[in-house]
């Protein structure tokens, strides 16, 4: 399958001078003959045996079927084209309704060493309700490569995208943009005084220079009156000339003024034109070509559309562009950060492209798109003999339709060297846009390489991986932008196409957004193992990257790998990329699809959004050692959610809502003794980057250290967090925290909490090395209000975090947990009233306990040295589970008891979480007086029970209880790994079973517990001594205002500007996930009833 090049041996005639080879442009091989077929909408072309063309003018035909190439040629001319397309100096315009390259058939336009240098247009028309019967693979409106099929484009070369070097302002040179009502009837010459920072209005007045000379010269003194520094806005209403003095006139002529001489209405410059500073020199950029520059705010709608214009003046690295931006565009570096635009080409001279209806007609999609939908699309069979494409424009391409997109290889196996291709097939320097239908679709094919792609303007995931075993795919300076909803997938779909599209759900049932759909990405991965390096995800309708599992492949894929290989493949290369403009995430690393059809038992439709977690071990075997997830220097800002949901992170961060979540599994650990890390990470809060109002899109208030009115992620109140702990084990080293400021009515925070959690807060959370500068609260554990609601939940209650060496607390050793946490406090904790927080030592560990019969029931678990002070948990499960969970952290060598809000429940399982060997806790169960119990662990696990004497008991133990409380001492008999949340041999837990009289009422034994069994609270753990090389460590600013802290948001550096210590520092992306493990698991549990002791 190799792509042979047309070379011909040239010799001088002399015997010193050697023959050499030379490239032939496709067009100018020996052999073709020139074809007119001229306009005719039904003329079926078929290019069949030994018949090798030259399309030499425009030409319009039904279709064109290159059949059946001819091998009759000497070696050199074996894989020539079939159909090749002239090099004119004229432009080409071929109308088809298909192209089909079939078995051994060819289709050339340029050749690598022969870019096409002409201008050619390849329109494919036609409607999806033609009569006519489409093709059973390729469908209609395509070019198709079939089996055996040959496809060269090579297009001119040219930059495909840089960055904006410069700051692009709205308006026409202006650095913000103002806009005056015109007030018919107030005739003259009107001022308004504004406020450069601001832009808010200080003053305005009126002068009728065309009644009265007194107006012109009172004009004069106000001019001379406005302060240096501010803005002095001028326009005319009607008519300002007529008594205009020459006072008035020097005055507006050191204003700049050239236009006073006829004051009257005239109309803004009709071509407004504009100086672009780009990054790198526009290679092959020409007059009337298109480009985009991304947003830098929150809102991806901000891109826009400059076309190119002549500038003999311009510089190298400049551009003279025709319109004024709408949009402030970021051209630099910003605090520190590299925020600069993206700016790309779309103007190629080869176009492919879809005719369109002016409106949409006919079919599902006019639900929820007035236009036509229905475009062109390209389609790679497998077996194609050589596939490679460059330098080409493809416009209005793809469909509503699955299988039809722009660029799509469809199971084509491995397409590099590995499956026979040489050189490997290739799509390079495209531009993708205005599309219905995705950007690139690759579909179990292997080793492709996609590079140098801009992909603006499309429904639907732009770079897509579809069904799960696609691996080695490289994305290589890949840029997306405004990516869109569409109806294909539940994936790509937004809130009322969600609801709206019930076709695979279960009958009756509605999907939910934003848990089965909304999730379209620029990037989607369906398998970690591809590489992005370089690429840009500049604007989604929810996320930039998102890498998602299918824990069996799905569609035509099906059965290509075993069950639960993606979740643990290793990632791929992920270097240099960033992600802003995005609704929901920059990034996110985790979820799942579902891989069944909809049934009674799970009525979601195909293919919905599920739960899935990442854990990568060597050759995605579980049993072999783990393989850390690499992210390095990632650039995230203005995403109005997340900077990144994920499994660990190398990760720089910008004005994001929540700057980085790092997640397990809420609950029981899948990859016990994973854990995820960020290290040398820079999180910077509220930039210089202040957006602008856009009222369809984002909030505008006050922010940043000089409280001006900037854009903002969600909410004027949303409370925004730098790095955002949840689940665990994490570790957090070598951290810096800049500008997180507070204002008055909104939290901000360098670390905070997932709002409204319910999941468990592993004590093994580590904090290291932390540096902050110009921050007003370091941690915020949250209060009831907006965003954090009740905080009734139990992940809310129950936070905490180890500071191990001071830098967040000045406590080397402590931990922060929230402050009415009274299980895990002691006398000498210290109190953070600002953080709701408290500062304390102690050993630490968790206990998860579960029960059944009934699930729907609250717990009350009280420290008996604050028996006054009980937590109040409702389960991490809903209540409508078949059993529920409370995830207590405790801390170690002391005695709880527990308590219900129904009849106790008839089977309790107390699992160790974290509890090293020889850790323990004691814990009075409370149960209705008469009933009895049962206790089971594994074989191997020896139970003994204290009543009066110690017995040695079976496996199963029964016996009935004269009191209400159960009371067990529960003690770790085994090592635990750094890690792991259970020991070495399993998670160490005990079963109890009950049989509760019917009739009981509400088991709280608080009055027959305590006072009898509270004890005098003692501090096991001495509290650190304070660092004292730091000065006022907890408040080194004065926020403004005391009670809050506010508004944080993130930023970061490129690998240009990367300077942090380690360059090599890595994210380990292990999870922790939602598995009971297996019953056979060694357990050592001592249980000991304190029977009225």
């Amino acid at each position: 399958m190799e792509m042979l090049m047309m070379k011909v041996l040239s010799c001088s005639g002399s015997r010193d001078v050697p023959c050499v080879f030379k490239s032939i442009c496709p067009d100018r091989l020996p052999g073709l003959q020139p074809w007119t077929p001229g306009h005719n909408e039904a003329h079926r072309v078929t290019i069949g045996y030994g018949r090798k063309v030259v399309l030499t003018s425009s030409a319009t035909v039904h279709s064109i079927e290159i059949l059946n190439g001819d091998q009759d040629y000497l070696i050199l001319l074996f894989f020539l084209g079939k159909l090749v397309i002239a090099d004119s100096s004229r432009p080409i315009f071929l109308r088809a309704k298909h192209i089909l390259i079939g078995n051994k058939g060819e289709l050339h336009i340029g050749s690598p060493e022969c870019p096409y240098k002409g201008n050619l247009t390849i329109s494919l028309f036609g409607r999806s309700d033609d009569s006519e019967v489409e093709h059973s693979y390729f469908g209609r409106k395509y070019i198709g490569v079939g089996t055996g099929g040959t496809l060269e484009i090579h297009g001119q070369k040219k930059l495909s995208w840089t960055f904006l070097n410069k700051t692009l302002h709205p308006g026409q040179g202006n650095e913000n943009s103002y806009r005056f009502e015109r007030s018919w009837g107030k005739r003259g010459i009107i001022t308004h005084v504004i406020n450069p920072k601001t832009g808010d209005v200080l003053h305005t007045d009126r002068f009728d220079t065309y009644r009265s000379k007194d107006e012109s010269r009172r004009l004069a003194q106000y001019v001379d009156k406005v302060e240096t520094g501010q803005i002095l806005a001028m326009v005319v209403n009607d008519e300002g000339s007529n008594n205009l003095e020459d006072l008035a006139k020097k005055a507006l002529t050191k204003l700049g003024s050239q236009h006073f001489q006829r004051l009257g209405f005239r109309y803004d410059d009709p071509f407004p034109t504009y100086i672009l500073e780009l990054a790198d020199e526009p290679q092959g950029w020409t007059f009337g070509d298109r480009i985009v520059v991304a947003s830098t705010d929150y809102s991806m709608h901000q891109a826009e559309e400059f076309s190119i214009l002549p500038c003999p003046t311009c510089t190298r690295n400049q551009i003279k562009v025709e319109g004024k931006p709408a949009y402030l565009h970021i051209g630099e570096e910003v605090d520190g950060v590299d925020m600069r635009a993206e700016v790309g080409l779309l103007t190629r001279n080869i176009l492919i492209r879809g005719e369109m209806e002016p409106t949409c007609y006919g079919n599902d999609a006019c639900k929820f798109f007035s236009f036509d939908t229905f475009g062109g699309h390209l389609k790679m069979e497998r077996g194609f003999r050589s596939v490679h494409m460059e330098g080409v424009e493809l416009k209005h391409m793809g469909q509503q339709s699955l299988g039809h997109y722009p660029i799509h290889f469809h199971m084509n196996g491995d397409v590099d060297e590995k499956g026979g291709y040489n050189p490997p097939t290739y799509v390079k320097d495209l531009s993708i846009h205005h599309t219905f239908s995705r950007c690139v679709t690759i579909h179990a094919t292997n080793g492709l390489l996609v590079k140098d792609i801009v992909g603006y303007d499309a429904l639907g995931h732009c770079f897509f991986t579809e069904d799960g075993p696609e691996e080695r795919n490289t994305f290589d300076h890949c840029l997306g932008l405004l990516v869109k909803a569409s109806t294909l997938l539940p994936s790509d779909r937004d809130s009322k196409m969600c609801r709206d599209i019930t076709n695979g759900a279960y009958p009756g049932y509605v999907a939910k957004p934003r848990q089965d759909c909304s999730a379209t990405s620029t990037f989607w991965m369906a398998n970690p193992n591809n590489n992005l390096i370089n690429c840009a995800a500049a604007g989604s309708e929810e996320t930039g990257f998102w890498f998602i599992f299918h824990h069996v492949p799905t569609g035509p894929s099906e059965g290509m790998y075993s069950p639960g290989k993606s979740e643990h493949t290793p990632m791929g290369l992920f270097i240099n990329n960033r992600a802003h403009s995005n609704y929901r995430a920059g990034m996110i690393l985790d979820h799942g699809v579902k891989t069944t059809e909809a049934n009674a038992k799970d009525k979601r439709p195909y293919l919905s959004l599920v739960g899935a977690r990442y854990g990568p071990h060597q050759d995605a075997d579980p049993f072999k050692p783990r393989v850390p997830a690499l992210v390095h220097h990632f650039v995230a800002y203005k995403n109005q959610d997340h900077g990144a949901w994920l499994r660990g992170g190398d990760v720089w961060f910008a004005d994001n809502g929540i700057g980085l979540t790092l997640a397990s599994g809420g609950t029981f650990p899948d990859d016990d003794g994973s854990r995820q890390e960020v290290k040398n990470s820079l999180f910077v809060g509220e930039s210089g980057n202040r957006g602008m109002p856009d009222l369809n899109d984002q909030s505008w208030g006050p922010g940043g250290p000089d409280h001006l009115n900037r854009s903002l992620p969600r909410g004027v109140d949303f409370p925004i967090r730098g790095m955002q702990i949840y689940d665990g084990p994490i570790n957090i080293q070598n951290c810096t925290f800049r500008k997180f400021i507070a204002l008055d009515g909104r939290h901000t925070s360098a670390f905070g909490f997932r709002l409204n959690n319910s999941w468990q807060s592993c004590p093994n959370n580590n904090v290291t090395d932390i540096t902050f500068d110009d921050i007003t609260s370091r941690v915020f554990f949250g209060e009831p209000g907006p965003w954090f609601s009740k905080m009734e939940m139990d992940g809310d209650k129950t936070t905490i975090f180890h500071d191990i060496d001071g830098s967040v607390s000045e406590y080397p050793g402590a931990f922060l947990i929230k402050e009415d946490n009274w299980l895990l406090r002691h006398p000498d904790c210290i109190d953070i009233p600002d953080w709701r927080a408290a500062i304390c030592s102690g050993h630490y560990a968790q206990i998860y306990v579960q029960t059944r019969t009934p699930a729907n029931l609250n717990m009350k678990m009280v420290k008996d040295e604050y028996p006054d002070k009980p937590l109040e948990l409702v389960g991490a499960l809903g209540k409508r589970n078949h059993y529920q969970q409370f995830q207590p952290v405790v801390m170690l060598s002391k005695g709880y008891t527990m308590h219900w809000d129904q009849a106790a429940p008839a089977e309790v399982t107390i699992w160790l979480i974290n509890f090293n060997r020889n850790d323990w806790i004691n814990v009075g169960v409370c149960y209705p007086k008469g009933t009895c119990h049962s206790f089971q662990t594994p074989a191997v696990a020896p139970v003994r029970v204290l009543i009066s004497v110690f017995l040695s008991l079976s496996l199963m133990s029964v016996c009935c209880l004269p009191r209400r409380l159960l009371f067990l001492k529960i003690k770790a008999h085994n090592e635990k790994e750094d890690f792991a949340f259970c020991s070495v041999k399993g998670c160490e837990r005990v079963k109890i079973k009950a049989l509760i009289p019917p009739g009981s009422g509400p088991s709280d034994c608080m009055a027959e517990a305590y006072p009898k069994h509270t004890e005098m609270p003692v501090v096991d753990v001495p509290m650190p001594k304070k660092l004292p090389h730091y000065c006022n460590l907890l408040f080194p600013f004065q926020p403004h205002t005391p009670e809050h802290f506010l508004e944080v948001k993130l930023e970061s550096y490129n690998t240009r500007f990367f300077h942090i210590k380690e360059d090599f520092a890595y994210t380990e992306v292990q999870t922790l996930n939602n598995v009971s493990l297996t019953p056979t698991t060694s357990v050592l549990i001592t249980l000991r009833w304190f029977a009225d002791v």
